[in-house]
């Protein structure tokens, strides 16, 4: 990163227990090292944490009183899963431990990173204050935000953000209502949608890019069909599959998996993982993780 490379940090409140792959995701994180995150919640300070990442405690309800206070409204949801509906607020609600970084993102554990600055390159951050990895809705496994007063405060045009926000109900505000801001008429043909996106001053300062790192979805894969990826592989920062054979990915969301790795309880073991963390080289399939 060179000395003009804008400033990333990435806030990821998370309540209840740490993933069993977690290990394996901070490794990834750590070498991000020219980027930031910060994890808040009460999972504790989970073990190996690299320099790059921030563990602050808080508890699940001080930290909903927390949002409260801060947005002048009740946010006292059952569930953490109400959590994903706050993402387009994250540079909001910790505009303190944000100031001193050019861009704020929000996003998930159920993924690994690969070279990221080789994907969110200097080009694109002087260039775009948004920088979502779907071609036609917001990434809330992991987009960006620009850090300014404008970007901080644009939840609040979501269509009865105050009502949707402070009821139990999961909105899906951070891929769905954050989306619409952003991309309007988004199902019509291609043509008709970029001309559409030229009137919205939002959408020119955004970039909607399909980065492909959530497969066996309802995007098809990059050649059209939905033949995806079987493995991938993660080496020292480098992440590959055996679609794409010398195609470096940004970041692999397995989502499409992961409802199956208790199937497999040997390769959810604490020390396999910690060991394969330790190597810094796996590989990623319907199972779980293995040994490259």
């Amino acid at each position: 990163m060179s000395a003009k490379s804008p400033s990333i940090l990435i806030l990821i409140p998370y309540f209840g227990q740490w993933p069993f792959w977690m290990p394996l995701f901070l490794k990834s994180c750590e070498f991000n090292a020219d980027i930031n995150w910060l994890l808040v919640g009460d999972c504790g300070e989970p073990a190996g944490l690299p320099a790059n990442v921030q563990y602050r405690y808080c508890a699940f309800t001080e930290y909903c009183d927390q949002v409260s206070e801060r947005l002048g409204l009740a946010f006292h949801p059952q569930n953490p899963y109400k959590l994903c509906d706050l993402k387009p607020v994250f540079g909001f609600i910790h505009k303190e431990e944000a100031q001193a970084y050019d861009f704020w993102g929000f996003g998930d554990l159920d993924l690994v990173y690969g070279d990221l600055r080789s994907y969110f390159t200097e080009k694109k951050l002087h260039r775009y204050n948004f920088l979502s990895t779907h071609a036609r809705r917001v990434s809330g496994h992991l987009c960006l935000l620009r850090n300014n007063e404008r970007m901080r405060n644009l939840f609040w045009q979501i269509p009865n953000f105050r009502e949707r926000i402070q009821d139990q109900q999961h909105h899906a505000l951070d891929e769905g209502g954050f989306s619409r801001l952003f991309l309007k008429r988004k199902n019509f043909p291609e043509p008709l949608f970029r001309l559409v996106g030229l009137f919205n001053p939002l959408r020119r300062a955004a970039e909607f890019r399909e980065a492909f790192s959530t497969p066996n979805g309802r995007v098809p894969w990059v050649d059209g069909t939905h033949e995806f990826p079987d493995h991938w592989q993660w080496e020292k920062g480098r992440l590959t599959n055996n679609k794409m054979l010398g195609m470096s990915f940004p970041y692999f969301h397995f989502l499409g998996w992961k409802r199956r790795f208790n199937e497999y309880p040997e390769l959810t073991e604490p020390s396999w993982i910690s060991a394969l963390a330790a190597s810094e080289k796996w590989k990623m399939d319907s199972q779980g993780f293995h040994q490259a």
